[in-house]
């Protein structure tokens, strides 16, 4: 046998033994060697065996297997499992056979292995002819499996917090793998070796999980270090590792106080003292406190947290009491097991605060001062001097005694003669040391020696001198000498002056200071010379010095007083007034007077007077009465010598009842839904008691009410006025002397409203007539009443042919000579200035006889004789008041009671229509001539109608040039009747210049306008225009169907056509020459030969027409069975037709909203063209008002109140104002009629058919 082996394939990883490298070079040359090929002739058996085998989770491995034995099946088995010959094993798809089969090579290659290849293989080779079967060894593949992840407890990545010193335990768990795990635990990077560890089985069979815990003892030293668990595996190249960062607490160094200097504790008063106080270490940081004398002066502190260093900077100024006083810096953290400290007692040193002089510096001139020179509390002691002036004293006594904070004070006694030239000169004490040499210490005064003053006098106006009261007069008290000041004092008749004490007094007397000046004193008076300053002694005093001064002062009277009898009176009484003067001085005058009116007085008995002046009094009598009061008596005191004249008034109080005032307003105006205020003048004293006012009997509230209020004044105040408050208001008024009356008149104008407005207001024709209109208004204004006719036209508005007449509250519009065109609705519009004016609308109606509309000389209406068609005549009348309608036949009254006889009858304004519906028309019984009679109390007015069979259509109307071009022309005209079925147009022309004739079609079928194109400029043209329909044309006999015209150069402006009307035969000699007569009589043998051809194929075409309609009409539905219906509704401005209209149904009933109805009614009769001979009426006074009733039918029914245009069915076509959606154009109703008319053939064409009229 060979070398066996196996190779594991793992990318990346190296073989970890000596063992396994050689197992592979042995591998290696045991394969070279198998890859010669194996004889045919070789004996059976393995020349490669599979080995054991260990692979990592992931790798691919191969099992190899090396067979001499041709022709046999090879496969392996796993775990005794066989896996096939197939080399891609199927239900395995990490499995394959490898190698070379020729060779005898089956190696099992395993890609991506995982824990469930971990099993038994075996290579097995089969029986054949040239052996038995063959088995393997069995060999194990191992597969490793690799831990994932390792769970760490704290958890990983986190940081823990720990107290140093203290032990703790950490757990470490290992993911499933295979083989268990080895764990291990570093601390700060060193191995912890108090671990323990227990092996458990994994979430799989084969795998394991190792579980391993750690007690930990941090240190200082570890604050900001990892714990690392390790877990280290033969699957794994490098380790997994889990960690935690340990937060290690622990306390602080102890505190320093870094002393600046080197007396430490010795500091001045006043020095501002900064202390560091640092502690270093420690997690947390330290807290640092001071404290002085044991309580807390600063908790403020810094921390340096790269160097972990806790700094705290105390700041203070020393102070005297500060010596002696201990400081302490404490520091300390969470974990501390106490607070470490360090402390400094300060040691101040300090001069005293103040120096303080005992005793009195003032004395009189030789006598003795005693004074006393006391420090405050210093460290160390000072010594005391004296000095005056720049001379130093000797004291008398020194003592040293105790002082605060450990200090020592000094006192120095000092008694001194003063003299007079000593006055003024400085006192000080002086205090000093060693210890303060720079700074020195003093206290001074100023001695005050005292003497009298040497002189006193008095400067102002001469005595004897006459002064005016209200002169400023000036006193000014002058003195020499004396210590200290002499105190001037200013005395009037022995009593002090002083200056009015309240700001708001008259600064009458102002006391000025004592001045200064050298060795003079002066104190000045000023006072304003008053009565009572004449005559009186002004005296200043200093000490036992004075002097005075005396004052002649000239004034009016002070006091000017009124004494009356009563102090009420009442009209009649007398009162006695009497007027005294108090002082003056000269004596004056007395007078009286009242409202400017000089009275009569008496003298009175004199009086002393004050102020040593003169006194006076006078008085007068007085008869009151009510006019009276409020008046003032005035009594005048005259100085003649001051020419001055002083006044006072008495007012008179009269009491007296209530009286009005000539301005009391009797009549106050007011709107309605307004305010209004009935004023009251009144006069009264007292004043009135109570306003009551009545109004028709009944007594207003003076409390007021919802509507009215009685104003302070008495005055009444009305709101939400309405003409019911029209009319006359009581007023009483009262008070404790009488009562008065009177009456005031509230006028309440309101807008006007129309009470009387006939409508309508009907007239017959030529008649007169008053439009009425009545209101109900105030004020009633002459002018207040105007007019409005409504109408589209300026001409229309027109109210000159009309007399307007205004009396009181009615206003008439009469109308003379009534016409037609002066129907309609007028407008009363009534205003006195009250808004709103008032509006009323009335209609103008104008009797006039019936007039019925005849559209065409004979009008016609076509139908089916085949008794299966029905036919309408339509009747329409114009009229007022309402027309009744009656119908003959052949002159012969129609029997209406016949059921195949249907009559309508409509109104709508002074128009009326009436349909006669025939049912079952029979060409023998009803083709005839109907009459139409309209009838109304005025009068009576008929039309024609005939009704005919259907037939081809009447030559159309009006043809006429509406505009040329140099090459085209416009043309229009009006259609004729069409003979009961659809017709068409066509036009046919020739230019007169070349021969031949031209045809064009009119597209749409219906129109009645057309612009013919392609024509040469400066060209005559002749044109003539057929009607067509299912039963042939109208044909060229009409010579109103033809004009001429020329078209315009193309150098020409295009304007009005150039037109010949249509042609009449021109006159000339009557004789005819014979070649005309021979071409026509050949002519008319070529007609009469065309007529019979034509009569022909017209006979066979109307049989064909008549046999389509009689099938249409047996197999339709009554939807399609056609009559024929009079289109006269149809006119408008520009088209006039008579065509018929073919209908199978009744006309359904059709209804107008009203809102804004405005009817459209057919031309008149001067209006729309008619042929000529047709007599109309041309009397203006009968002419048909259809632009007049256009308005009153609008405006003579109420706003609102428009109701259906006819009770029962729809007009129609006659419809005023027709709705293109609602409307069909009844001609279409033929188109169908007239397509199958084309096939059928003419000969079978019905009896009723074939003719015209019967």
């Amino acid at each position: 046998m060979g070398t066996v082996g196996a190779i594991v394939r793992r990318p990346g990883t190296a073989q970890r033994t000596p063992i396994r490298a050689a197992l592979l070079l042995m591998g290696l040359l045991t394969t070279g060697l198998a890859q010669l090929p194996i004889p045919a002739s070789a004996p059976r058996g393995f020349w490669a065996l599979p080995e054991n085998l260990t692979a990592v989770e992931g790798t691919t491995v191969e099992l190899r297997c090396g067979v001499r034995a041709p022709g046999s099946a090879v496969q392996w088995a796993k775990d005794g499992l066989l896996l096939g010959p197939n080399p891609a094993i199927p239900g395995f798809p990490r499995y394959r056979l490898g190698g070379d089969p020729a060779r005898g090579e089956f190696h099992l290659h395993i890609e991506a292995c995982d824990l469930s290849d971990d099993a038994e293989y075996e290579c097995q080779v089969g029986r054949s002819e040239t052996g038995p079967e063959l088995v393997s060894p069995r060999v194990i593949l191992s597969i490793l499996v690799p831990p994932k992840l390792l769970q760490l407890t704290p958890e990983a990545g986190s940081t823990v917090t720990w107290v140093a010193g203290q032990e703790y335990v950490v757990s470490c768990v290992s993911g499933d793998a295979k083989p268990a795990p080895d764990i291990t635990f570093l601390q700060s990077g060193q191995t912890v070796s108090d671990v323990s560890a227990n092996v458990n089985e994994g979430s799989q069979e084969k795998l394991f999980i190792t579980e391993a815990t750690a007690r930990v003892t941090p240190q200082s030293s570890d604050n900001g270090q990892l714990l690392v668990c390790e877990g280290s595996s033969p699957a794994l190249d490098t380790p997994i590792k889990a960690s935690i960062t340990m937060n290690v607490l622990f306390p602080p160094g102890p505190p320093v106080i870094e002393w600046p200097g080197l007396d430490e504790g010795h500091v001045r008063a006043g020095q501002s003292l900064e202390l560091p106080c640092v502690s270093r270490g420690g997690n947390p940081p330290a807290t640092l406190q001071w404290l002085k004398n044991g309580q807390p002066v600063s908790t403020a502190w810094g921390t340096e947290h790269a160097q972990v260093v806790a700094r705290s900077v105390l700041v203070m100024t020393v102070r005297p009491e500060d010596h002696g006083a201990q400081l302490s810096c404490e520091a300390y953290n969470s974990v501390s097991t106490g607070i470490q400290g360090r402390s400094i007692t300060l040691q101040v040193i300090f001069p005293p605060s103040a120096i303080t002089i005992l005793g009195s510096a003032s004395q009189s001139e030789n006598k003795n001062v005693t004074l006393c020179c006391v420090t405050k509390s210093s460290r160390p002691r000072v010594l005391l001097r004296w000095w005056l002036g720049g001379r130093q004293l000797p004291p008398t006594e020194e003592t040293v005694m105790d002082g605060l904070h450990g200090g020592r004070i000094s006192m120095s006694n000092l008694t001194l003669l003063v003299r007079r030239e000593d006055n003024g000169l400085t006192l000080t004490c002086e205090a000093f040391s060693e210890a303060f040499t720079k700074e020195t210490f003093k206290k001074s005064l100023v001695l005050n020696v005292k003497y009298p003053a040497q002189k006193l006098w008095i400067e102002g106006p001469p005595e004897g001198q006459h002064l005016r009261t209200g002169t400023r007069v000036r006193l000014v008290c002058l003195a020499i000498g004396g210590n200290p000041d002499p105190a001037l004092t200013w005395y009037k008749n022995s009593r002090t002056v002083t200056e009015p004490r309240l700001p708001q007094e008259s600064r009458r007397v102002q006391l000025g200071n004592l001045e200064k000046s050298g060795s003079i004193f002066t104190r000045e008076l000023v006072l304003v010379a008053g009565p009572s300053d004449n005559q009186a002694k002004f005296s200043c005093k200093a000490g036992q010095l004075a002097a005075s001064t005396q004052l002649e002062v000239q004034f009016p009277p002070t006091n000017l007083t009124i004494l009356a009898n009563l102090s009420a009176a009442r009209p009649g009484d007398v009162l006695n007034l009497t007027c005294i003067s108090i002082s003056s001085n000269p004596p004056v005058n007395l007078s009286w007077d009242k409202e400017g009116e000089r009275l009569e007085d008496v003298a009175a008995p004199p009086q002393s007077a004050p102020f040593k002046g003169s006194a006076a009094s006078r008085s007068v009598f007085l008869r009151v009465s009510s006019r009276d009061h409020g008046h003032r008596v005035t009594c005048r005191a005259h100085s003649a010598g001051l020419r001055e004249t002083v006044s006072s008034f008495h007012r008179l109080n009269v009491l007296y009842r209530p009286e009005f005032l000539g301005e009391q307003v009797l009549v106050a105006t007011a709107v309605e839904q307004g305010q209004a205020l009935l004023p009251v003048s009144v006069s009264a004293n007292p004043a009135p008691e109570a306003f009551n006012w009545t109004f028709r009997g009944y007594r207003l509230s003076p409390a007021g009410g919802p509507r009215h209020r009685i104003l302070s004044g008495g005055a009444l105040q009305l709101w939400n006025v309405t003409r019911a408050d029209d009319g006359f208001y009581q007023l009483h008024c009262q008070n404790s002397e009488g009562t008065a009356e009177t009456l005031v008149r509230l006028d309440v104008h309101y807008a006007p409203t129309i009470r009387v407005l006939q409508d309508p207001t009907e007239v017959n024709v030529g008649g007169s007539v008053d439009i009425v209109c009545t209101v109900d208004a105030n004020p009633i204004l002459p002018e207040m009443f105007s007019w409005e006719r409504l109408g589209e036209e300026e001409e229309d508005q027109s109210l000159d042919d009309m007399e307007k007449i205004s009396k009181g509250s009615t206003g008439r519009l009469r109308i003379y000579h009534a016409k037609l065109s002066q129907a309609g609705a007028y407008q009363c519009i009534v205003d006195n200035g009250v808004a709103p004016p008032a509006r009323g609308l009335v209609r103008l109606v104008v009797r006039f006889a019936p007039q019925v509309e005849h559209p065409t000389p004979l009008t016609k209406v076509a139908a089916a004789g085949d008794s299966t068609s029905s036919a309408t005549l339509h009747c329409r009348a114009r009229g007022v008041p309402d027309i009744v309608f009656t119908w003959s036949k052949n002159g012969v009254p129609l029997d209406l009671q016949d059921p195949r006889y249907t009559e309508h009858t409509y109104h709508q304004g002074g128009v009326h229509s009436s349909l006669l519906t025939i049912a079952n028309v029979s060409a023998a019984q009803d083709y005839a001539l109907f009459t139409c009679t309209a009838t109304n109390a005025l009068g009576s007015d008929h039309t024609k109608i005939q009704l005919v069979s259907i037939s081809r259509p009447d030559p159309p109307l009006g043809l006429k040039v509406v505009s040329v071009t140099p090459h085209s022309v416009g043309l229009e005209w009006k259609p004729g009747f069409d003979g009961g079925l659809p017709q068409k147009f066509h036009i046919r022309y020739e230019a007169l210049e070349a021969p031949g004739f031209l045809y064009v079609d009119v597209l749409p079928p219906q129109a009645t306008t057309f612009t013919l194109t392609g024509l040469r400029p400066s060209t005559r043209y002749r044109v003539w225009l057929l009607a067509s329909n299912a039963l042939g044309d109208s044909g060229l006999t009409d010579k109103g169907i033809q004009l001429s015209f020329t078209t315009p150069g193309l150098d020409q402006p295009s304007g009005e056509p150039d037109l010949q009307l249509p042609t009449e035969r021109p006159t000339g000699p009557s004789g005819l020459p014979l070649p005309p007569l021979l071409l026509a009589a050949g002519g008319l043998l070529l007609l009469s030969t065309a007529s019979c051809v034509g009569g022909l194929l017209w006979w066979w075409r109307l049989r064909r027409l008549a046999e389509g309609i009689s099938e249409k009409t047996e197999a339709g539905s009554e939807e399609d069975r056609v009559r024929n219906e009079y289109e006269e509704s149809q006119w408008t401005g520009d088209r006039d037709t008579g065509s018929s209209m073919v209908s199978t149904a009744e006309a359904e009933p059709y209804y107008h909203s009203m809102k804004d109805f405005g009817p459209r009614l057919s031309p008149t009769l001067e209006e729309a063209p008619y042929p000529q001979g047709f007599t109309g009426l041309e009397d203006e006074d009968v002419a048909f008002p259809g632009h007049l009733y256009d308005v009153v039918e609008r405006m003579y029914s109420p706003p609102r109140a428009w109701g259906p245009l006819y009770d029962e069915v729809q007009t129609g076509p006659y419809d005023l104002r027709w709705q293109e959606d609602k409307y069909e154009d009844p001609r279409g109703i033929y188109d169908q009629v007239a397509g199958d008319s084309e096939a059928v053939d003419s000969d079978s064409l019905p009896f009723e058919l074939r003719g015209h009229l019967v």
